[in-house]
């Protein structure tokens, strides 16, 4: 076990990494206030991971009150939000219960906001079963539901106590899921460190046949970026919009489909594409670079430009209401070169458009 510190005064915590964590409840016991806790799951991973984490923290003496909830972006709302409201009321958790995620990206977001607002807050604990979650989603606090107008856009900054990334759980992740997840790690790499994006473009393959070594890096080298950003940046002010790198564009993908009809990883790694394009455009990166991040993604198997269902006007306009956005104008994150990320708070929309017509929108 590899273990990664975000350093947050007070409220700094251990993200766990390795192999059989599932088994070591006595990492959750060790943050919890009181012996009890409720585990936030879905019905593709309950099956799979429920009863094993419940039976290990019953050897830990913790208590544990399950909670379902359906699968997928689509059910990340305020309705089955209230779900898990009703269980937790009916159940009787007060202040001392800690919230467990036990999924991926959606479940960790909608959990963590649960927590972050039931009785004003309780603790929060994440156990990442996706590669993206394990990368990025279950580090960094951000926790929050999507609006038919916008992703994320209700939500809060509510830190874990302790993130367990079991390497196992990855051996069950589909294929499609597994892909979604490494446009996180190429974001990490593309916006903080070339050495890393060049390691990634050695070990793509080894990545894709889930060799546990190449896994273990990725996930370890990822998560040490984003607590590194996060240290800096806890709420967002500054240095951490350099995590959202490709975000904007491809929140408007996931809006515009509407949502669960691509992954956000899959949406996110069209959005890097569109975002490197753009950087080109505009004298940031050079075009050998640009063409080195869209073959590593097209590698990785995700999309490298967004669907022709969402037209260029709409396109704008979806970008415009992104919570990133500055009175009205568009904040992107834009590439110097690979390793160096950018804000630029005053892209102008027309630059955007005409990019977005170059790709045949």
């Amino acid at each position: 076990m590899q273990t990664v510190r975000v350093a947050l005064a007070d409220r700094s915590y251990g993200i766990h990494i390795g192999a059989g964590l599932l088994a070591r409840s006595e990492l959750i016991a060790a943050v919890l206030p009181q012996p009890r806790v409720a585990v936030v799951s879905n019905t593709t991973v309950a099956p799979l991971y429920l009863d094993a984490l419940s039976a290990s923290l019953a050897r830990s003496g913790v208590g544990v009150v399950p909670i379902v909830l359906p699968d997928g972006e689509q059910h990340k709302n305020r309705q089955t939000l209230n779900l898990v409201y009703d269980a937790l009321l009916a159940n009787r958790c007060d202040r001392g219960t800690a919230v467990v995620a036990l999924g991926g990206g959606v479940i960790g977001d909608l959990a963590g906001f649960a927590a972050a607002t039931y009785q004003r807050g309780v603790p929060f604990v994440q156990v990442p079963t996706t590669l993206l979650a394990q990368v990025d989603s279950s580090v960094g606090g951000k926790t929050g539901i999507n609006h038919p107008l916008g992703k994320n856009m209700i939500g809060a900054f509510h830190q874990p106590s302790v993130v367990l990334a079991d390497m196992d759980v990855l051996r069950s992740l589909p294929e499609r899921e597994l892909r979604a997840g490494l446009a996180e790690v190429i974001k990490h790499a593309a916006i903080r460190d070339a050495a890393y994006f060049d390691w990634l473009e050695a070990n793509m393959e080894a990545l894709l046949a889930r060799e546990p070594d190449a896994l273990a890096y990725a996930v370890r080298r990822s998560v040490e970026i984003k607590a590194e950003v996060v240290a800096l940046d806890e709420r967002e002010t500054g240095p951490r919009a350099l995590l959202n790198f490709g975000h904007t564009f491809g929140h408007a993908i996931e809006t515009g489909l509407g949502y669960g009809e691509w992954l956000h990883g899959e949406a996110v790694a069209a959005g890097m594409v569109m975002a490197a394009d753009l950087s080109r455009r505009l004298g940031g990166i050079d075009s050998p670079a640009f063409e080195r991040l869209r073959v590593l993604v097209a590698r990785a198997g995700l999309p490298v430009t967004a669907p022709p269902a969402i037209d260029t006007d709409r396109f704008l306009g979806l970008m415009s209401v992104d919570k990133k956005a500055r009175a009205g104008r568009l904040r992107l994150i834009l590439l110097a070169r690979l390793g160096a990320a950018y804000i630029s708070d005053d892209t102008a929309p027309d630059a955007v458009r005409t990019m977005l017509t170059a790709l045949g929108r």
